[in-house]
C-alpha cells in the first residue's frame, strides 16, 4: 500500500518517481500526503490512528483539512516530512475555497507538483510531486477532458488552450497554513494535564447548575400568547445515491479496448508511441519523437479517421499528447450486495483462485445530505485485455472504472476502480 501512494509507481514500463517537498519564497511545503475523509470531526484522532494502523502502516505524522468536506492527511516521517511543515494542497485549497473542483500542475523547485480536488475532496490520487514533467504532463492530461472544473492550471509553456497559467506563489500566500503533527503526541504529561482541564470544567459546569437551581430568584409567571402551529417545510427528496448513476463499466472498458486498437494503428514514421491511459472522459496516448517531424505526425494523425479533442506538442517538440472522447457512456443503477468486509475477502478469494495479484484499500464519503457511503479500491496489471476482465469485474455490482492504462513495450494492462459496499 506504501508503495502505491508514494515513492514509486509500475506505469508505462518505467518508474514515476515522486518527491515529498518543495519550496515556495523560501518556505518548505510538504506533499504526496495519502488523504481520506474525516467522518467525526469532534475527535478525529481515533480515525487518524486507525488509518496509519490500517491504511497506510508506519504512519507517524497527520494534518486535518477543514471545511465543507473535512479530511485528514498522514504520511510517514522516514520518508523526509517533518512535524511543523506546512501542507502544501490544504493551503491551495483554502485559496482556491470558491472552486469546488479545480486541477493544477504548478513547476516547483523539485518537480511538477499536481493537485486535483473534486466536489471539494482532495482526490487519494490528487497530491503529487512528479520529478519528471512527463508524467505530470500524463496526469493532468488524463483529467483534462472531464466536465465541470472550476478552474484548471498548468504551466504557460505547455500551451494549452482554456488553460491558465497561475503563479503558486499568489496562491500560497492567500491560502491557511496547516502543520504536520504528531499522530501519537497527546500522551503522557498533556493527556494529564487535558484530563485535570476537563475536570475543573466539569466542576465549574456543575457548580453553576446548582447556583441556578437553589439560588436563582423566582420568577414570575409569564403567560405565553397562543401560537398557531406552522407549515413544515416539505421533505427534501430522496438523495440520489451514487451507485444509482455509475456510468457503465462495460462500455468504458470495450471503448478503451477498441480505442486502444486505432491508437497503436497509428504509425507516424520517426515517432514511437508510448502509454495509452483511458478514464471515463477521454483516451490519452503520447508520442516521442525519435527521427521524425513534428508535420509528419500532425498529417498521420489527420489521416488517421479518429476525431481527437485535443493535441497538444511540447516545447521543444519532442513529444506530443492528444486525446480522444469517450463516446455516450450510459448511466446505470448497480447498487451494492455486500458490506465492506464480505466485499474485500470475496476480491481476494477470487483473485487468489486466479493466480492473480491485487491491491485492496477502503475509502469513503459524506454526502451533502450526511450518509456515508463506502467502497473498496483496487489496483492491479495483468497482460488480459479489458474484454477479458469485463465478464468478471461486472459480478460486482456497485463497480466503478477509474483508470485504464496500456504499455505498450510490455504489453501490459493496468486496473484502477472501486467497488461500492454497503
Amino acid at each position: 500500500m506504501l508503495d502505491d501512494a508514494k515513492l514509486l509507481n509500475e506505469d508505462y514500463g518505467k518508474k514515476k518517481t515522486t518527491g515529498t517537498k518543495f519550496v515556495v519564497d523560501g518556505q518548505s511545503y510538504a506533499v504526496n500526503l495519502f488523504w481520506q475523509q474525516l467522518q467525526n470531526t469532534e475527535d478525529p484522532l481515533q480515525e487518524v490512528q486507525e488509518a496509519a494502523e490500517g491504511v497506510l502502516e508506519g504512519s507517524d505524522l497527520f494534518c486535518i483539512r477543514p471545511g465543507k468536506a473535512p479530511q485528514f492527511g498522514i504520511c510517514v516521517s522516514q520518508e523526509g516530512y517533518k512535524k511543523g511543515d506546512t501542507v502544501a494542497a490544504v493551503t491551495l485549497a483554502s485559496a482556491l475555497s470558491d472552486k469546488s473542483s479545480f486541477m493544477a500542475v504548478f513547476k516547483v523547485s523539485s518537480g511538477w507538483w499536481y493537485i486535483c480536488v473534486r466536489n471539494d475532496i482532495i482526490l487519494a490520487d490528487g497530491d503529487v510531486l512528479y520529478v519528471n514533467e512527463a508524467d505530470a504532463k500524463e496526469q493532468f492530461y488524463s483529467m483534462l477532458n472531464v466536465p465541470d472544473w472550476g478552474m484548471k492550471i498548468a504551466p504557460a509553456e505547455w500551451g494549452i488552450d482554456g488553460v491558465d497559467s497561475g503563479d503558486i506563489s499568489y496562491y500560497l500566500n492567500r491560502g491557511a497554513q496547516v502543520k504536520l503533527q504528531k499522530i501519537n503526541a497527546i500522551r503522557g504529561p498533556k493527556l494529564v494535564l487535558m484530563i485535570a482541564a476537563a475536570i475543573i470544567i466539569g466542576i465549574w459546569a456543575l457548580s453553576s447548575i446548582v447556583d441556578y437551581i437553589f439560588m436563582a430568584i423566582p420568577q414570575e409567571p409569564v403567560v405565553q400568547p397562543v401560537q398557531f402551529k406552522e407549515i413544515e417545510p416539505e421533505a427534501p427528496p430522496p438523495e440520489i445515491k451514487p451507485w444509482e448513476k455509475i456510468l457503465n463499466p462495460t462500455e468504458i472498458m470495450e471503448q478503451c479496448y477498441s480505442g486502444a486498437q486505432a491508437l497503436v494503428k497509428i504509425l507516424p514514421p520517426g515517432w514511437r508511441i508510448e502509454g495509452i491511459t483511458c478514464t471515463p472522459a477521454s483516451i490519452t496516448t503520447s508520442w516521442r519523437r525519435e527521427i521524425g517531424r513534428v508535420l509528419w505526425i500532425d498529417k498521420a494523425l489527420d489521416m488517421s479517421g479518429i476525431t481527437f479533442s485535443s493535441r497538444s506538442v511540447s516545447s521543444d517538440g519532442s513529444q506530443l499528447m492528444a486525446s480522444v472522447p469517450m463516446r455516450n457512456v450510459a448511466e446505470i443503477n448497480s447498487p451494492p450486495q455486500k458490506n465492506i468486509t464480505d466485499l474485500i475477502n470475496t476480491i481476494n478469494d477470487l483473485f487468489q483462485s486466479l493466480g492473480q495479484t491485487i491491491s485492496l484499500g477502503q475509502t469513503s464519503f459524506v454526502s451533502p445530505q450526511k450518509n456515508t457511503y463506502r467502497s473498496v479500491v483496487f489496483n492491479f496489471t495483468s497482460t488480459h485485455d479489458p474484454l477479458t476482465w469485463n465478464d468478471l469485474l461486472m459480478k460486482f455490482p456497485g463497480l466503478e472504472i477509474k483508470t485504464i492504462r496500456y504499455d505498450i513495450n510490455t504489453k501490459i494492462w493496468q486496473y484502477e476502480g472501486a467497488i461500492y459496499a454497503l
